[in-house]
């Protein structure tokens, strides 16, 4: 079994953050481990609070892990602060991390800002020159880019622009534009269209978390970037399809489905 490593923010209702990457990581059959970026107050309805974790307790985390333990891949999500993403970036380079899946959170669906907007340049220069991948949806990539991208032509450029800074390859998800929900996939190169039809449902809190811990533990399992996008669109359509409607506001999306289905746990 591969072991994959998810650092992040704490989401205590679930459907986000690390418990959403450590769920992902379980269904793809691969060990899941974690570093706590932030504390999390929050649930389907909106974010109310959160609590950094200090700069030398993540790197501790991170030293206890690579320390010890063989790492597949790494899936970096809520990193709020500029220190936070300095110790980070520090560390990975220290331990000579490959397969960095970075998933740039900024702002959740609710409007609450998980980046600090003065750790946005940070983020930029530090962490994107690190990863295999980077999963931007579109108002990350307008603050990453300072682009304004309302087509899919938009994303293209986007994508170029943000590949610039240092990633292997750039994930632009569409799922902000109207119609169907189309991703694009750029190697430098080329550009892979990897369109889904739009799934009706209000239940997509923590689909970014999932996506990009779905990618990581595709690469860590051995898959290349392209195919591992590929298998993780896939599961995320799944998951998204069957959302479960937990809580009051946006629930989350289902990352067991396929598994429980198999087990013959679910009559549909």
């Amino acid at each position: 079994m591969k072991n994959v490593l998810t650092i992040a923010g704490s989401d205590c209702s679930g459907g986000a953050g690390i418990q959403a990457d450590l769920k992902t990581f379980s269904a793809h059959g691969v060990f899941g481990m974690s570093v706590i970026t932030a504390i999390t107050a929050q649930n389907t309805q909106g974010v109310f609070a959160v609590q950094d974790v200090t700069p030398a307790v993540i790197a501790k985390q991170i030293e206890a892990i690579f320390d010890d333990i063989e790492v597949a891949a790494v899936k970096i999500g809520m990193v709020s602060q500029v220190e936070t993403i300095k110790v980070i970036a520090a560390k990975l380079k220290e331990y000579r991390v490959k397969n960095i899946v970075v998933d740039p959170v900024m702002v959740s669906k609710s409007g609450y800002h998980l980046l600090n907007p003065a750790a946005e340049v940070t983020l930029v220069e530090q962490l994107l020159p690190l990863a295999a991948i980077v999963t931007p949806n579109i108002p990350e990539a307008e603050v990453i880019t300072g682009l304004d991208i309302t087509t899919l032509t938009d994303m293209e450029t986007a994508a170029r622009a943000i590949f610039r800074l240092g990633p292997r390859f750039v994930l632009m998800k569409g799922g902000h534009l109207n119609g169907d929900s189309t991703d694009i996939l750029f190697d430098g190169e080329r550009f892979a269209y990897l369109p889904s039809r739009r799934i009706e449902t209000k239940n997509t809190h923590g689909t970014g978390c999932t996506l990009s811990s779905a990618i990581a533990a595709n690469i860590g399992r051995g898959l290349p970037v392209a195919a591992a996008v590929t298998a993780a669109k896939e599961y995320i359509t799944v998951a998204i399809e069957h959302s479960l409607s937990i809580g009051k506001g946006v629930g989350p999306t289902h990352h067991f489905y396929s598994l429980y289905k198999k087990a013959g746990l679910l009559d549909d």
